[in-house]
């Protein structure tokens, strides 16, 4: 890859793996109008670790808290606020962990096409249109249950189909469960945290037994864009997010779903 496209692909990856607006149906945009090459494993594995280096980041004190707490109630302590927000982020990412290994090659086979991304860029936007429009949004993180957490859980799952988008399904059922805006983006977060480490340990091994050459320089670059894009991303969207909504989210996955079925269908 030149310079350019590991700076625009990184980029991508950084942004889209936390707006709710698709990460796949971006990263299919390059090669569509540009004609650009599949950025490889090794690329992949690195822009995940930047990703999942920012959102640790960022969370650091509150993960801390719930590691700490969660540890504190499996040896038979107090629980509290943060040790139940450890397991629901544990009971959450079950299904997940369980449709991850049981569809991911159906997904692979059947799934990535323009046609697919278009049209659930549209259908999974209208869905988080309707759930900041029509939900209460009266909880804040803390007064989530392990019911709510689990609809979340096997939302999440939905994110297997291409263009559905993790952060924006996620964020959706959060709102639906009645969380408001800001909460339901922190949860969606703090479950990103699981979800991208298993997808970096699964590519990571796909990695290790391929025979493709490594390009260390194209590594370091897209981790490092897609580590500081990523941390701007959540820093920026959980600042915005309770005043702005997410109707521009919303109207930007309708154009971007419009463009993709156009490149298909004209």
């Amino acid at each position: 890859m030149t310079l350019l496209e590991i700076i625009v692909l990184a980029l991508i990856q950084g942004i889209t793996e936390f707006l709710p607006i698709s990460s796949s149906g971006h990263l299919i945009l390059p090669s569509a109008i540009l004609g650009w090459n599949n950025q490889g494993l090794a690329f992949d594995v690195a822009v995940h670790l930047g990703s999942l280096m920012a959102v640790m980041i960022y969370f650091r004190e509150e993960i801390l808290r719930m590691i700490q707490a969660w540890l504190s109630s499996v040896s038979g302590g107090q629980k509290t606020d943060d040790s139940r927000l450890a397991w629901f982020v544990v009971i959450a990412t079950i299904p997940a962990v369980i449709a991850g290994f049981l569809g991911k090659s159906f997904v692979e086979h059947y799934a990535r096409s323009a046609l697919v991304i278009g049209v659930t860029t549209i259908l999974f936007g209208l869905l988080l249109w309707y759930a900041d429009v029509k939900a209460k949004q009266h909880k804040n993180i803390f007064q989530l249950n392990w019911k709510s957490a689990l609809f979340i859980g096997f939302a999440q799952v939905l994110a297997l189909i291409p263009g559905t988008s993790r952060s924006g399904i996620t964020m959706t059922a959060g709102l639906m469960a009645g969380l408001d805006r800001e909460s339901a983006a922190r949860f969606s977060f703090l479950l990103s945290i699981p979800t991208i480490m298993g997808a970096g340990l699964l590519l990571s091994l796909d990695l290790a037994e391929s025979t493709e050459p490594v390009d260390w320089q194209a590594m370091i670059y897209g981790l490092l864009f897609s580590f500081v894009s990523a941390y701007l991303c959540i820093k920026l969207f959980l600042g915005w997010i309770s005043r702005i909504g997410m109707l521009p989210f919303v109207i930007y996955r309708l154009v971007l779903g419009t463009v993709l079925l156009g490149f298909v269908l004209l």
